[in-house]
């Protein structure tokens, strides 16, 4: 889904959120204009950034959970978006980077490659560039994760009250859970994405902090402005987290089979 990430970065820079009237619209124009490669500019930057993310942001989730769990019990909402808020506070410290140069590369129209970017944008902005969007990144992603997880555990049981392990609910629930979360915080996302374009290079405005994103985004487009590529946001966040939480959920369920298994070994 990473093309539909592309679209929805440009849909939400001012001077090119009214380009296009839809998904299909923007990937003709873009595809014709640029080629159809263009879409995937700035992907690497993600598989650079993501295993690593990923991995710190389950092990710290899961690890809060138990603990919490022990106390509040397994199934307590709060306790699912505590752990999910403190597993996002540590993946955005390392993934923020990459997404900057992710960002910034989706909107240039020549195929740079990610050192040059890097390199590009510390010679230019210096260091702070790389985390000018991480308090933004965090007021989006500190919900973001609360929604996510609450509404995955809450749709979960409703589903399977017996707790079973059942890839199509986990599936379903994820898509569910991702979706409104990806609703709820895109006006968040629309100043991230502001902050770490510095407004697609529209404006010489002062961009280095959540309020002059959300003044820019106001006095560029409205209240709209804050509602620009929802669409795509969420097109691609109810398959990648819903491939997300299934995979999760396997990946537990394998682990806990080969954990009983070995027990049983070793008794007999």
């Amino acid at each position: 889904m990473y093309p539909v990430d592309a679209i929805k970065t440009r849909m939400q820079i001012a001077k090119s959120s009214n380009i296009y009237s839809g998904i299909i619209n923007a990937v003709t124009k873009i595809s014709a204009a640029e080629g159809a490669t263009s879409l995937w500019r700035g992907m690497t930057s993600v598989i650079m950034g993501a295993g690593p993310a990923h991995a710190i942001y389950f092990t710290v989730f899961e690890t809060i959970k138990k603990n919490l769990s022990a106390k509040y019990g397994e199934h307590n909402p709060l306790v699912s978006a505590v752990s999910g808020a403190s597993a996002t506070i540590t993946h955005d410290a390392l993934m923020n980077p990459f997404d900057v140069v992710k960002q910034r590369m989706q909107l240039i129209k020549t195929n740079n490659s990610v050192i040059n970017c890097i390199k590009t944008i510390y010679h230019t902005e210096g260091f702070r560039a790389f985390y000018v969007s991480y308090p933004t990144t965090l007021i989006m992603n500190i919900p973001f994760a609360a929604v996510n997880f609450s509404v995955y555990d809450t749709t979960s049981k409703l589903l399977n009250p017996n707790k079973h392990y059942d890839p199509l609910v986990h599936c379903i629930a994820g898509g569910i859970a991702g979706a409104s979360a990806a609703a709820i915080t895109t006006p968040l996302d629309v100043v991230k994405t502001v902050l770490q374009t510095k407004g697609g290079g529209s404006t010489t405005a002062r961009l280095n902090s959540f309020v002059d994103g959300v003044k820019f985004i106001y006095n560029s487009g409205g209240l709209a402005g804050f509602a620009r590529g929802m669409r795509p946001r969420i097109v691609a966040n109810m398959p990648s987290t819903a491939i997300s939480w299934t995979s999760y959920e396997m990946a537990k369920f394998y682990l806990y089979k080969t954990e009983m298994i070995s027990g049983v070994k070793s008794k007999n």
